[in-house]
C-alpha cells in the first residue's frame, strides 16, 4: 500500500497588523476614558495632583475633601492607591453602560470595516508592505 502524503504545515504569518492595533487603542481608549476620565496616553504621562484637606463647615464640623480626581493617571496610583481606586470605582460604577455600547460599537465597526475593505486593504498589503519587507501589514 502507498504512503500517504502529509499536509504541508501553514505558518501563522508573524507581521504586525495595524488595523489590530488601531483597534486595540480603540479599546483601550473606551476603557480609560471610563474609568479614569482621561486617554491612554495621558493615563501613563499625566502628573500626580490628587489632594486631601480638611475644610470647616459651621453646620457639620471638619470634613476631609479630595481633589483632583477627575483625570486619574498612573502616577496616583502608584503614590495614592486608596484615593485612585475609589475614584476608579466611583467612575466605572457610572460609566460601565457607556463603556459596553461603545465597545460593542468599535467591535461592530473594525469587523464591518475589515469585511467592507477586504479587497483595498489586500492590495495595500500586497503592492506597498510586502515589496519594502518591514514585517507590517494593514
Amino acid at each position: 500500500m502507498a504512503r500517504r502524503k502529509s499536509k504541508t504545515r501553514r505558518r501563522r504569518s508573524r507581521d504586525l497588523k495595524l488595523i489590530n492595533v488601531i483597534e486595540a487603542y480603540a479599546y483601550a481608549d473606551i476603557l480609560t476614558r471610563g474609568v479614569a476620565g482621561t486617554s491612554p496616553y495621558g493615563f501613563i504621562t499625566g502628573g500626580d495632583d490628587i489632594s486631601t484637606k480638611s475644610v470647616y463647615d459651621a453646620g457639620f464640623g471638619t470634613s476631609m475633601v479630595t481633589t483632583g480626581t477627575g483625570e486619574l493617571s498612573l502616577a496616583e496610583l502608584v503614590t495614592k492607591p486608596d484615593i485612585a481606586f475609589g475614584a476608579m470605582q466611583s467612575n466605572f460604577m457610572s460609566n460601565w453602560q457607556a463603556m459596553v455600547i461603545g465597545s460593542l460599537g468599535v467591535s461592530v465597526g473594525f469587523s464591518l470595516g475589515k469585511k467592507l475593505l477586504r479587497r483595498p486593504i489586500n492590495n495595500v498589503n500586497r503592492n506597498i508592505f510586502k515589496p519594502l519587507g518591514l514585517g507590517v501589514k494593514l
